[in-house]
């Protein structure tokens, strides 16, 4: 079975090489990690003891799931003091995330691809006690490699979509006298899967997962740290301030296609409101230059993040030559990673992207976090629980079109004291809802202290 698979993947990657090498060329992307991902080269832990053992190894695979395990993480560094913390990420964008938020893990690498050779390479680099996945990223030669090396793979805070499930019933609906062994064997490796709902419970058991290995723990992302302020959030409040300029529209996590979306938004916006200012923050660093030309498309005066000179903690100017944003910009044009959490706090009107596309929507509980009413799309399959509980509580908006939500953004200015009832229900919610790291620690406790009994 895993032969037949891992032929299938290097059918794959042979197929997808030439746009890998593509990408690589004009965004650096994937040659960039590629050492890592075949397992030849780790340079973090090439910086650790050569005698170490025992690390706790935590996956996240990209930004989302990144953001929901730094609380995790840190209570794991917290805990297991005498064990290494070593965090790998799939994507530039959450491997940047990554070594931002959580500056304490001992090392934060790129997870092999899944191939033997690959994973066999990597386990015998990290030298893992136990494997955490944040989410439910299944990689069946990684947990066959794991079984074999008697490290168990905690999944927690599980997730199945709608799309994902949907998409899996059909492959088993063909080859599934090949695919439902293989599923079985490969979920049966895993130590455990502490999903988020009962729905995820079902679906991961539908898919071969043992029922006695299922829990529901809830949702990691609802345990959240609000970010420090970072001096761009500092910055651009004072500017805020000095030059009137309100409301402030937060667009975040906008992905491919939807920038134009975005921007017809804002453009509604600023039919009530002349003074408007947008951030608009591209969910991937390679988006940033095609956001730029649509923001000139538009016939709008933007201003890059790289090139304002923000004062850093130290009192030291720091990146391009703008001090202040002209009154002619009505666009700043966030091309930086890890800064637009802090901003959120500054918001008037917050769109989370990803939802006017099919693009299966981005989280909401950052903003919900800080209070603001998150406003976005049709399209929230990747977090569809949390987007329909949050729109029954009249916690956020969901809209139909980028003309309702520009509405939607003026309706909310203009009535501060059903804002501020709307924002309120949000934070709410949110702190109702902690909880799951806990669960997901007195997991990882049992687990490990398992493993040390059996040694």
């Amino acid at each position: 079975m895993y032969l037949v698979y891992s032929l299938l993947m290097g059918l794959a990657a042979l197929l997808l090489t030439p746009y890998w090498l593509i990408q690589g060329i004009r965004h650096g992307k994937y040659l960039s990690n590629l050492k890592e991902r075949l397992g030849l080269s780790f340079p973090a832990l090439e910086k650790l003891p050569s005698a170490r053992t025992g690390a706790i190894w935590l996956h996240a695979v990209s930004v989302g799931e990144v953001l929901a395990g730094v609380t995790l993480a840190k209570r794991l560094k917290e805990e297991f003091k005498e064990s290494l913390l070593v965090v790998s990420t799939t994507t530039i964008t959450g491997q940047a995330l990554a070594r931002e938020r959580m500056p304490f893990a001992d090392a934060v690498i790129y997870f092999p691809l899944d191939w033997a050779f690959c994973a066999r390479r990597a386990t015998a680099a990290v030298q893992p006690a136990i494997v955490v996945v944040v989410e439910t990223e299944i990689w069946p030669n990684f947990l066959r490699e794991a079984s074999r090396r008697n490290v168990p793979v905690v999944f927690v805070s599980g997730r199945i979509s709608d799309r994902s499930f949907a998409r899996s019933q059909s492959w088993l609906s063909v080859a599934g006298f090949y695919l439902r062994p293989f599923l079985k064997d490969a979920l049966g490796r895993a130590a455990g899967f502490w999903m988020q709902s009962e729905k995820d419970a079902e679906r991961v058991k539908a898919l071969g997962a043992s029922p006695e290995k299922v829990r529901i723990a809830g949702n990691l992302k609802y345990d959240l740290e609000l970010p420090k302020s970072t001096p761009l959030a500092e910055w651009l409040e004072a500017e805020l301030a000095r030059n009137g300029r309100r409301p402030l529209i937060v667009a975040g996590s906008v992905v491919a296609t939807e920038e134009p979306l975005a921007l017809i938004a804002f453009g509604v916006a600023q039919g009530e409101y002349r003074k408007a200012l947008l951030v608009l923050a591209p969910r991937k660093p390679e988006r940033f230059d095609a956001a730029a030309a649509f923001i000139t498309e538009s016939q709008r005066t933007y201003v890059r993040r790289s090139s304002l000179s923000v004062p850093s903690p130290s009192g030291q100017m720091t990146g391009g030559n703008e001090t202040q944003i002209a009154d002619d910009v009505t666009v700043l044009l966030l091309d930086s990673i890890g800064e637009l959490a802090s901003l959120y706090r500054l918001a008037d009107g917050v769109f989370v992207g990803g939802s006017l596309v099919e693009s299966g929507g981005h989280n909401i509980l950052e903003p919900a976090a800080f209070g603001k009413v998150a406003v976005f799309g049709e399209s929230m399959e990747n977090f569809a629980e949390i987007a329909e509980r949050f729109v029954a509580a009249g916690a956020a908006l969901q809209v139909g079109s980028p003309e309702d939500a520009g509405v939607s953004w003026i309706e909310l200015v203009r009535d501060p004291e059903r804002n501020g009832r709307m924002g309120e229900a949000a934070r709410r919610l949110v702190d109702e809802s902690r909880g799951a790291t806990d669960r997901a620690m007195e997991a990882i406790r049992t687990y490990i202290a398992k493993e040390q009994r059996a040694k």
